[in-house]
């Protein structure tokens, strides 16, 4: 099963560089200790490396760990890398991050209110 993000109750940044080369216990034990949240919630956790063409995320799904780890081909990730702090996303900031663009989009096209443009 792959995970839908947009169902996915929390979706945690890990700002910073993070060593990929760790597996699920790695992780799992950087979430916990490094961030005092927990790995075995309903929430989804992404890291990126030295790289911004390449992450991991980590997800609980009830009976089991699933690591996911993609690589582009073309382009690179927009990740924070200000600080070593978690950050907590929306689905729509996630779509931006996974598009290559910035979490934070300084402007947004408003919605159309019924007939009229705001």
């Amino acid at each position: 099963m792959i995970v839908d993000y947009t169902k996915v109750p929390q979706i945690y940044l890990v700002c910073g560089k993070t060593d990929l080369r760790r597996g699920i216990d790695g992780l799992a034990s950087l979430v916990q200790e490094n961030y005092n949240l927990d790995p075995y919630s309903e929430a989804l956790f992404l890291f990126c490396g030295n790289r911004s063409d390449r992450y991991k995320a980590l997800y609980w799904d009830k009976n089991g760990f699933m690591l996911l780890y993609k690589r582009l081909e073309t382009g690179k990730l927009q990740w924070p890398r200000n600080s070593q702090e978690v950050q907590l996303l929306n689905a729509q900031q996630i779509r931006w991050l996974l598009e290559g663009l910035s979490i934070n989009q300084p402007r947004a096209i408003g919605q159309a209110v019924k007939g009229y443009i705001s």
